[in-house]
């Protein structure tokens, strides 16, 4: 079987190289807000800049990405984003409150980038290339957040904000340059009316509903993203930082491991399971599992072990942690894009998208304050059982969907 061709490296080297120039900036900028301000608050700000605009554009994003040319709007959005960076370092609009209303505006163009590009992606493999594809496209995430970030530490130090940013501007257009050149035909449909946008947000959802397959695994991947998100972004750092005391260099080291267990996870996909991964679901599951298990044993008071003792036992966790997070995403990711057709994919894949956004903070905002009420690994033990129930239910009840492959919504649009 041969594997992806020339549009797909196109697409996804392009994608490779916007990813490192942003990495860069998204390193740069926090270090400049604080360095320039020392306010929590405004680097809040910031975030919200980010996070709010595309929530709120993010269903007529989709609906945009499904009625015209999604090459033109990837090309066109990178290129966009790149003008705009050149005319803030142009200009000089490098003031803290200046580059806010910058960062809303990039928000708002990288939401209608993005409906379009993950509809369009499918579109460049054939259906049982997916997962491969899933996999090196996500490696190559991987490499990118790996490397951007001291990156761009060293670019902040040597030039400041400036020369970060003029790297991100050069890094958009050389991704347009590459997707510039995909062979990709996409018949549009042009918007008449503002009432069409209801309307075809109305058949998004109607298509959702009317599938069973897709109505059960948008529900596990939902609450596998609320779950995992607070225990990534909230417990892990705790842990590390204020519970094991790991130095500032050990906690770095700590989260390199788990990217590159994932990317270990996705070479193994890539090279090995191919579309056959889907079929280690649950396995890797239970193996996150026991992993995470063990985790919350290292960090209670019942195991007592040296502190670099239990910094080689958690960088093992880690990087065992990222193979399994691979293998289970990776599959789930190529399901959904099977199970949607083409003229429905881009509203769909932004509904889901504002809904993992809506639930991953509904996860954060109550682990936070548990963590200063309890102890870390009780408020872990606690949501590991959630989550070990939670699978066990989806395996006895549902356990048959998800390990299907969903061609395209074909004999899966049954009722519930």
């Amino acid at each position: 079987m041969k594997g992806p061709g020339r549009n797909f490296w196109l697409f996804a080297i392009g994608r490779f190289v916007s990813e490192l120039g942003w990495a860069v900036q998204e390193v740069a900028l926090p270090l400049y807000v604080l360095d320039r301000t020392g306010s929590g608050t405004v680097m809040t700000l910031f975030v919200l800049a980010d996070v709010i605009p595309s929530m709120i554009v993010m269903p007529f994003a989709g609906v945009v990405g499904d009625r015209y040319n999604r090459k033109r709007l990837m090309v066109g959005f990178d290129l966009a984003r790149g003008l705009l960076l050149f005319g803030v370092v142009a200009l000089n609009f490098l003031g803290v409150y200046q580059l806010l209303p910058v960062q809303v505006i990039m928000a708002l163009m990288g939401t209608f980038f993005g409906a379009a590009t993950s509809a369009m992606f499918p579109d460049l493999v054939e259906p049982d290339e997916l997962e491969r594809a899933n996999s090196t496209v996500s490696s190559f995430s991987v490499i990118a957040w790996l490397v951007g970030p001291a990156l761009g530490g060293v670019i902040y130090t040597l030039g400041g904000i400036r020369l970060a940013i003029l790297i991100n501007a050069v890094s958009f257009f050389g991704s347009g340059l590459f997707e510039a050149l995909i062979r990709y035909e996409w018949k549009t449909r042009g918007l008449e009316s503002a009432r069409q946008v209801v309307e075809d947000l109305k058949e998004g959802l109607a298509f959702l509903r009317s599938s069973r397959y897709l109505m059960v695994l948008l529900g596990f991947i939902l609450f596998i993203n609320a779950v995992d998100r607070p225990l990534s972004a909230v417990i892990m750092p705790y842990a590390f930082r204020v519970v094991l005391r790991f130095t500032g260099r050990q906690f770095g080291l700590l989260e390199s491991a788990f990217m590159g267990g994932m990317l270990l996870g996705n070479f193994i996909v890539a090279v090995k399971l191919g579309k056959k991964a889907g079929r280690y679901l649950f396995k890797a599951l239970a193996i996150s599992e026991l992993l995470m298990l063990s985790f919350v044993g290292l960090i209670s008071p019942l195991i007592a072990i040296p502190r670099d003792s239990a910094f080689m036992v958690l960088a093992t966790l880690g990087v065992l942690l990222g193979v399994s997070s691979a293998i289970i995403n990776v599959p789930l990711n190529a399901k959904v894009q099977r199970a949607i057709p083409t003229e429905l994919r881009s509203r769909v894949f932004s509904a889901l998208a504002l809904l993992a956004n809506v639930s991953a903070p509904l996860g954060l905002i109550v682990v936070g304050p548990l963590v200063d009420r309890y102890a870390a690994w009780k408020v872990t033990l606690a949501i590991w059982v959630v989550e070990a129930v939670v699978i066990a239910c989806y395996y006895v009840r549902y356990r048959k969907i998800l390990l299907e492959d969903g061609e395209k919504g074909e004999a899966v649009t049954e009722s519930s």
